[in-house]
């Protein structure tokens, strides 16, 4: 993984842009329902839009498309 990808989150995925998640950083109630929606590591997604104030972001994996908060979406790492 580059310098520049390291630390990456789902709110600094461009539109358009694929990646692999890599972690949830949450803990407790939060982290479970980071993962209940789908969003685990080994997992593809993609940003495919964004609300027209930057929150929420529009996100399309297997098979479903899931708009999730800003503040949610720090919480799960990927890599391109």
């Amino acid at each position: 993984m580059s310098s520049t990808n390291q630390g990456m989150t789902l709110r600094r995925m461009k539109k358009g842009q694929v990646c692999t998640i890599s972690g949830i950083t949450a803990d407790g109630e939060m982290g479970r329902r980071i993962r209940d929606m789908g969003l685990i590591p080994g997992i593809k997604v993609q940003c495919v839009g964004r609300a027209p104030l930057e929150d929420p972001v529009a996100l399309r994996l297997m098979g479903f498309t899931l708009t999730l908060r800003n503040r949610e979406a720090d919480f799960v790492k990927v890599m391109a």
